[in-house]
């Protein structure tokens, strides 16, 4: 009786120990977001909410189809979809621990003595059922399946960034392309220039009007704008081999539009900083991924803690199958385990638990932090480079302008070829780099459409994928 009284002391003590075990520390509150936008980048803000299919909006059926391509055949995002299958897999299979485990077997024998000379043979058929349970009292399978529950919620969001990231990525490959014409376009229009004023040079070379060296500047000139040309063209012929990349096909994507100027500049409807924390994937994925650790954390404690155990089965055998289920058997059992001695391998893992938890709530704000700065600084961007291109318009008209004057006065002779030839360089940095404003002016307010989310719902974002056997 003494060794029982003991033992019962003991498992009392387990018990005890493991209801006083600390609870599950609440989540940590978000970072504090100011209220509104500061006030100087608050000049694109609209009162709409961003549309799930904000690409429409730039009013290119070119650019739409691209960014339908890039979802379907992008295989980034195909392999983000396969994860959100494997994590479903091991919900699934989290949550089959909190139901009975049931098994049966059949099994049939024939027995013969090799120095028995007769033909006495022993047949046996048998047959079982046996089912096991493990009592959930502290939790740890309940904990293990919403971890995995919350997994599986991560691994949607995590999808649905790799999604938002490929059609931002492929309608900024698609501008940058179309740019790229653009601006191959303006170049092959300045070298055809400058090999006009070449034969203006030589006829006035000729006339003795003009020197050698005059003529070896201009047709240095045309020899450097013929070199950008190409290398402007190569550029054109790498982008669209990048945008090839993001649509999930070989070889070069061919780009139709060649220009920029025909693409509407959307209105943007920025809302306040708060929102980011639904209208983002990533800040929703970063708190699963947060879900999931505190969960872990139970998992780790319950552990450490006892585990009953049920057991029941059900045998029945005989030397014939009509005989079989003549004398049928029957066995329970409970048995009742607890952790004395491992060398602090499950307080390891459960610090371990408590440790990475601590790392994702810091991945949680930080995430946060990041989200603002990147709708801080594209909201910057729209607004910054509006502004220095309608500064560079004044610019270009007056390059234009001195251009034509100085070829006029260099034609009278009034003007020297060093004028003309300053007069051709400024216009066609003048030309390029409206191209190359306009084409940053509009990946600004593609960045800005991908840094609120991209009308992103957080409510509707796992509703294609919520047919699981949850338990």
């Amino acid at each position: 009786m003494g060794v029982h009284k003991s033992v019962a002391v003991w498992g009392a003590a387990l018990v005890l120990g493991g209801c006083a075990a600390p609870a599950m520390d609440a989540a940590q509150p978000a970072p504090a977001l100011p209220k509104q936008w500061p006030q100087a980048a608050t000049a694109t803000e609209a009162d709409a909410a961003v549309s799930q299919h904000w690409w429409r909006s730039f009013g290119s059926a070119e650019l739409d189809s691209v960014v339908d391509r890039a979802q379907i055949q992008s295989w980034s995002v195909a392999e983000a979809a396969a994860r959100v299958r494997q994590a479903a897999a091991r919900w699934n299979q989290a949550g089959a621990a909190l139901l009975p485990e049931v098994n049966g077997g059949m099994n049939a024998t024939r027995n013969k003595s090799l120095s028995d000379g007769g033909d006495t043979a022993q047949n046996r058929f048998t047959a079982s059922l046996s089912a096991s349970y493990e009592v959930d009292f502290w939790g740890k399978n309940r904990a293990g399946r919403d971890a995995a529950q919350a997994a599986w919620k991560a691994s949607v969001f995590d999808r649905d960034t790799v999604q938002l990231t490929v059609t931002a990525g492929a309608a900024q490959a698609w501008l940058h392309s179309v740019a790229l014409h653009e601006r191959v376009d303006i170049a092959r229009l300045n070298l055809q220039s400058a090999e006009r004023l070449v034969q203006l040079v030589e006829s006035r070379a000729r006339a003795g009007a003009a020197s050698a060296l005059e003529l070896a500047q201009q047709k240095g000139l045309v020899a450097s704008q013929r070199r950008s040309l190409l290398a402007l063209q190569q550029q054109a012929l790498d982008a669209q081999a990048a945008l090839a990349t993001l649509l999930g096909q070989a070889g070069g994507a061919d780009v139709v539009t060649t220009s920029l100027l025909g693409l509407q500049m959307p209105a943007v409807g920025v809302g306040v900083p708060a929102q980011l924390l639904v209208r983002r994937p990533d800040i929703a994925r970063a708190e699963a991924q947060l879900a999931a650790a505190q969960a872990n954390v139970q998992v780790a404690r319950a552990a450490m803690l006892p585990r009953l155990t049920l057991t029941g089965s059900v045998g029945t055998g005989g030397d014939r199958w009509q005989r079989m289920f003549d004398n049928p058997l029957y066995a329970l059992a409970a048995g009742l385990t607890a952790p004395i001695f491992d060398a602090g391998r499950l307080a390891a893992g459960n610090e371990l638990a408590m440790a990475q938890r601590e790392e994702l709530l810091a991945t949680y704000r930080k995430t946060i932090i990041e989200a603002f700065a990147d709708v801080q600084l594209a909201l910057h961007a729209v607004t910054g480079v509006q502004a220095q291109a309608e500064a560079q318009s004044e610019e270009l008209a007056q390059a234009r302008k001195a251009l034509s004057l100085a070829e006029t006065r260099y034609r009278s002779g009034a003007e020297s070829l060093l004028t003309l030839l300053d007069a051709q360089r400024t216009l066609y940095a003048a030309q390029d780099v409206a191209v190359q404003l306009r084409l940053a002016h509009l990946q600004a307010h593609v960045s800005l459409y991908k840094a609120l989310g991209g009308g992103w719902d957080m409510a509707a974002a796992g509703a294609g994928d919520s047919g699981l056997n949850t338990q």
